[in-house]
């Protein structure tokens, strides 16, 4: 039973004690230790006063303070969490924090963040000063470095409240134990005359200035050296020398200081203090604030301290997402400010976090995720990689918008190594193999073959032997420029991969046709990679005993692109793993005028796969297209494009029928109503020639129409005397009846209903001849499909999304009886038009024939 009254009683305190802060102990009666929680560990700060060793007058302080910083609340004051009172000691504990006076002498020795992180500092404790003075009628009487604390978020917390008195006794100054914290005295402490004029505030705002000078100057050894302002900034200095005015009555009310520092161009009017006060309003910003706050953070945080930025402003971020209306804006400032936190502390609060955000329907939040999927991938372990987060980008890959479809194929980059085999080899070939073959943006279907050669090293060697060239021969017949490029590129940077068997047979038969390709794009890394398969071929038939090292990787489970950079594919390499397809949009660069004509080299119907942040906000259904200028290397440059609301004109499935009825509704403007009425009866008639032969003939009479410009509407102008067919024209167009006919690298789509041929460009004679080749494909092949023939479908018509051999064939040459239906049609036509202009011309004249000339404005007819 004494054992009980005789335990230590210090051991209920639920804190271990740790070290001593150093100097603390001689600017206070407290002694300050670092500790923390029993059980939880959680970090805190303990104030401990020596009962027994002390005096009767400091224990009355120690005790004061206790009570005082009890029962005030504030966000700009020391937070009190437990006491424990015993015989021989007084501990108090309080969030982690550290003195002013150690903390201020780490800071950097000049530049922008220190003068954001003190303006910040001061601010916080102006405002706790000017809440005790104006909202609780007290007194400090004690400010100075040393009862200012900084917490682990950098926020200055004002403790010290030994002296604390209220304002409505007589101005006494109190004697300040120990002695070294007279120095901080205002000066009618020594004056009884200055004393009766000192006001509530007037002590404490002495304080503030001595706070403010040695903030920017270091210790204060004198009271003289107050007067040395070359330290302070010029936006404060007429304020400081306010606060250590000799007369009390001329110092200013903390209040006063806040407002006139706030104002544009004061000390206090600076970034991080507006962002800091906004997130601690952010609870009561409407959303619109909140996007425009959140999309300027980004940049504004690397000016910012560290500590706040990693303990207080991301904090508020995840909050803001998780329980508030932020939105997708608050990613991007939320994943920068991640890359501060220690990978335990990351796989805490980021972690999951990310993982919730992967499985938002929202499209933006999802776009953005994609985008910035590199900062935070590394971060992301194996198995949450393929269990949670691989599962919800798949989806991106079915999405209807071509900006997710876009953004998914590209996040692969960054994943693919930590793909499991399903996953990988499976799973996104699969998704791979339909997008190239079958989705109507040309920019995507480039981007996916650029995105396999890029994850080639890290796919199954079975599987990249089998994939790999039936996937770039497939991009090499594509229709769109650059998508071919994409293919040769990717074939040389990943040649290390093919057994020279496949080069011989496969690889250079399909690079050969490419030197005659209309694009000099297309025709120089042609070029290039021929020489380069050649040289190779040629010298293992001079050294065979160099096949053995030159097919090395193809069964290397994780090879390097380093091999292949050191060889002639160097340059391929370089392209191709470090740049995709770049889709220009409307804002990035003036739109061409309508009657400039580009170039026969220039590629004419290429526009962004990209789609605004705006339409997908609101899911317009509404698109513009818009010109992409690039030349032969462009589509590897480093700008992905801005976000835009284009669709791909150049791809076979891409165009609408409202372009052309603009065309034609253009060029045959002038034309009586008779003219129309022949016109909306000769586009209906049930062979598509006829509708092609009519276009070609308004374009060659009527001139430019709607379609003349290199803008993103435009195509291009095909003549009907030309004879080749180019593998950058296509004819965009419906039909009810199935495929049966196949085709080269032309993406050919005929119509009878919809008029979907698109035509401007009529200077290049490489495009010029499109139109009768039309005629041709289109005669010999009336029943086509509204499919990508040629480059999507297998050799028997059927389509396939396998990278499977022998399903690209060659077209077949037009009939020769093609001409002779063209102008039997066209003979036809013609016999018809005159036909029905005699029969108006006889209703004209039966009724103004026999009546005596025209009705009048209301006779009757009898």
């Amino acid at each position: 039973m004494w054992s009980f009254f005789s335990r230590d009683s210090s051991k209920d305190f639920p804190y271990e004690i740790g070290e001593q802060v150093q100097q603390f102990d001689t600017k206070s009666i407290w002694s300050l230790h670092r500790g923390k929680r029993k059980g939880t560990n959680d970090e805190v700060s303990v104030f401990t006063y020596d009962i027994k060793n002390g005096s009767d007058v400091k224990l009355e302080l120690a005790k004061a303070a206790l009570k005082r910083l009890k029962t005030l609340r504030h966000p700009s004051i020391l937070q009190f969490l437990d006491c424990l009172e015993t015989d021989k000691v007084l501990y108090v504990a309080t969030e982690p924090v550290e003195p002013l006076g150690t903390h201020i002498g780490k800071l950097a020795a000049e530049g922008p963040q220190r003068d954001l992180y003190l303006a910040w500092g001061i601010f916080q404790i102006t405002r706790a000063l000017s809440f005790l003075n104006n909202d609780g009628n007290l007194r400090h009487n004690n400010v100075s470095v040393w009862s200012v604390f900084v917490n682990t978020s950098g926020e200055w917390k004002l403790g010290g409240l030994e002296y604390v008195s209220s304002t409505e006794l007589p101005v006494v100054p109190p004697i300040k134990i120990p002695p070294s914290l007279e120095i901080y005295d205002p000066p009618e402490k020594s004056d009884p005359n200055k004393l009766k004029t000192a006001t509530k505030c007037s002590s404490d705002m002495w304080g503030l200035g001595c706070l403010v000078w040695e903030s920017f100057n270091g210790p204060l050894k004198t009271r003289g050296n107050l007067k040395n302002i070359e330290g302070i900034p010029k936006s404060l200095a007429p304020l400081y020398c306010e606060l250590v005015g000799a007369a009390p009555a001329s110092r200013p009310n903390p209040a006063d200081v806040i407002t006139k520092c706030r104002k544009p161009g004061g000390f206090f009017k600076n970034d991080l203090v507006d962002s800091l006060l906004f997130l601690e309003e952010i609870q009561i910003k409407d959303k619109v604030e909140k996007m425009r706050f959140f999309s300027a953070l980004t940049a504004q945080i690397d000016n910012f301290p560290d500590n706040v930025c990693r303990h207080k402003i991301l904090p508020q971020l995840i909050t803001a997402y998780e329980y508030g209306d932020a939105g997708s804006a608050v990613l991007a400032p939320m994943f920068k400010l991640g890359r501060l936190l220690e990978e335990a502390e990351y796989q805490k609060r980021i972690v999951p976090c990310v993982v919730k955000l992967f499985a938002s329907t929202d499209r933006v939040t999802r776009s953005r995720l994609l985008q910035q999927l590199d900062l935070f991938i590394s971060h992301l372990q194996p198995n949450v990689v393929n269990d949670q987060i691989f599962p919800q980008i798949a989806h991106g890959f079915l999405d209807t918008n071509p900006t997710i479809r876009e953004q998914t194929v590209k996040s692969i980059i960054h994943i693919a190594p930590k793909l499991n085999y399903n996953n990988l080899n499976v799973e996104v070939l699969r998704h791979f193999a339909r997008l190239q073959s079958r989705d109507d943006q040309g920019g995507i279907r480039t981007n996916t073959t650029v995105c396999l050669g890029k994850i080639a090293p890290h796919l199954h060697p079975q599987v990249r032997q089998r994939v790999l060239v039936s996937a770039f021969i497939r991009a090499m017949r594509d229709p769109f420029p650059p998508s071919r490029v994409a293919g040769i590129l990717a074939l040389a940077a990943t040649q290390q991969y093919f057994l020279l068997n496949e080069v011989a047979i496969r690889i250079l038969p399909a690079l050969c046709p490419l030197t005659m390709d209309p694009e000099k794009s297309v025709r120089d890394p042609a070029f290039k990679t021929l020489r380069g398969f050649l040289g190779k071929l040629e010298k293992v038939s001079e050294d065979p005993s160099l096949r053995e090292s030159m097919e090395a990787d193809v069964h290397t489970a994780t090879p390097s692109l380093g091999n292949a950079a050191a060889t002639w594919a160097g340059w391929a390499v370089t392209a191709v793993t470090a740049k995709f397809y770049r889709s220009q949009s409307d804002t990035a660069r003036p739109r061409p005028p309508l009657t400039e004509q580009p170039s026969s080299s220039s590629i004419s119907t290429t526009t962004s796969s990209v789609t605004s942040m705006t339409s997908l906000e609101h899911e317009s259904a509404d698109t513009s297209a818009s010109a992409s200028d690039y030349g032969p290397d462009n589509w590897d440059q480093e700008n992905w494009g801005d976000m835009d609301t284009s669709q791909d004109p150049s791809s076979p499935m891409a165009g609408t029928s409202n372009q052309l009825t603009a065309n034609l509704n253009m060029v045959g403007s002038d034309e009586d109503e008779h003219n129309r009425a022949q016109q909306k009866e000769a586009s209906h008639m049930a062979h598509p020639s006829a509708m092609l032969s009519h276009v070609g003939a308004s374009i060659n009479s009527g001139g430019r129409g709607a379609g003349g410009s290199s803008s993103s509407n435009s195509t291009t102008t095909n003549n009907t005397t030309s004879s080749s067919v180019t593998d950058s024209s296509t004819v965009k167009a419906s039909s009810n009846n199935s495929s049966s006919s196949s085709s080269t690298c032309t993406s050919t789509n005929t119509s009878n209903s919809n008029n979907n041929t698109i035509a401007n460009h009529i200077s290049s004679p490489s495009k010029m001849i499109a139109l009768k080749n039309m005629n041709n494909l289109l005669n010999t092949g009336s029943s086509n499909s509204n499919q990508l023939t040629g480059w999507n479908n297998g050799g028997g018509g059927a389509a396939g999304d396998g990278w499977g051999d022998g399903e690209f064939e060659s077209l077949d040459e037009p009939s020769a009886g093609t001409n002779a239906k063209m102008d039997e049609a066209r003979r036809k036509r013609e016999e018809k038009k005159m036909q029905r202009q005699r029969e108006l011309e006889a209703k004209r004249a039966a009724r103004t024939g026999s009546g005596g000339g025209p009705m009048k404005l209301g006779a009757k007819k009898i």
